[in-house]
């Protein structure tokens, strides 16, 4: 792992051997934005000070990705605008920094602001990832309130660009595949938790705050590596929340819904999830529309989608047994 610290001052280095320091003046950027604080600011910047407590993203590296770049995937966004091997780096920018303006971690606005803001993350993630490697690779990106960003790397498997950027997402029972749909195997299995989640800045950010989703998934009984995901319960509203790891994509209607999301956190608005990355993608584009979706609507072998910003779209069926 590779830190690099926003601070005015230099680290000592006896504690903080890996740190470079790069000062505010150089990545200055302006920033406005309106912020939604239930129960005042004070409370939300008191809990961000918890011990160890983080903001995350986790994004594809993949060489592949180039090559989307002046393509005919015109339709792919950042990626086809930039030669970059992250996937919707623009959109991991994005969650990043809502997270942090919620919190007001001026550091954190400054670096990551802007069009500059997008260049910091795309030269420091490659500085971290080095040389090209064969294999894609999944890259996290983890964020401190006073300014520290690590990174983390581990092997993920190599899809198809039409998993990372489909034209659509095939309907149930399509008897074959029209160009620019993704693979629709292989397929992951999909349980329903049998938990209740209440909404909170933890499951609306991505945050180092995990026990919720691990709890689900410990009551879903998945083991790492295992294509098994679970759906969390609303506590609110009884309604499906997100995925542990991802956006779930539900047939309803003739057309791909996934459960909505608040633009800015409210607990009594949405579904109580977050809005990934590949989700944003996706209600763009046109693939997805936001609504609500009780559990009881969620059939046993029913065919969903499921994505994130690592894996790109991936086909999944339900198991209520």
């Amino acid at each position: 792992m590779v830190s690099l610290c926003l601070r005015s001052h230099p680290c000592p280095s006896n504690t903080a051997p890996n740190c470079r320091v790069v000062s505010h003046e150089q990545l200055h950027t302006r920033l406005t934005s309106s912020i939604f604080t239930p129960g005042g600011q004070d409370r939300r910047l008191l809990t961000a000070m918890s011990e160890g407590f983080q903001i995350f993203s986790t994004v594809r590296f993949d060489t592949a990705l180039k090559g989307v770049a002046g393509s005919d995937l015109d339709y792919a966004g950042w990626n086809h605008k930039h030669a970059s091997p992250f996937y919707l780096l623009d959109r991991h920018r994005d969650r990043l920094l809502r997270a942090a303006i919620h919190w007001q971690w001026e550091p954190v606005m400054e670096l990551l602001a802007g069009d500059r803001g997008i260049e910091n993350l795309a030269r420091l993630a490659e500085e971290f990832v080095g040389a090209a490697p064969p294999t894609p690779l999944r890259v996290t990106i983890r964020i401190t309130q006073d300014g520290v960003i690590s990174f983390e790397r581990s092997e993920i498997p190599a899809v198809l660009l039409e998993n990372l950027f489909p034209r659509e997402l095939a309907p149930p029972g399509a008897a074959r595949l029209s160009p620019g749909q993704p693979a629709n195997s292989p397929r992951y299995v999909l349980v329903l938790d049998d938990g209740l989640v209440p909404p909170s800045e933890y499951t609306h950010f991505k945050t180092s705050r995990r026990e919720m989703y691990n709890a689900a998934r410990q009551r879903a009984n998945i083991k790492v590596g295992e294509a098994r995901e679970v759906l969390l319960v609303n506590q609110r509203d009884k309604t499906i929340m997100e995925g542990s790891i991802t956006t779930p994509y539900f047939w309803r209607g003739g057309r791909w819904v996934t459960p909505p999301v608040a633009k800015q956190f409210n607990p009594k608005e949405g579904s109580g999830g977050q809005d990934g990355t590949s989700r944003r993608w996706a209600l763009e584009r046109g693939l997805a529309v936001e609504e609500a979706v009780k559990p009881e609507s969620v059939r046993h072998g029913e065919l969903c989608w499921i994505s994130n910003g690592a894996r790109g779209f991936t086909p999944a069926t339900i198991s209520r047994e």
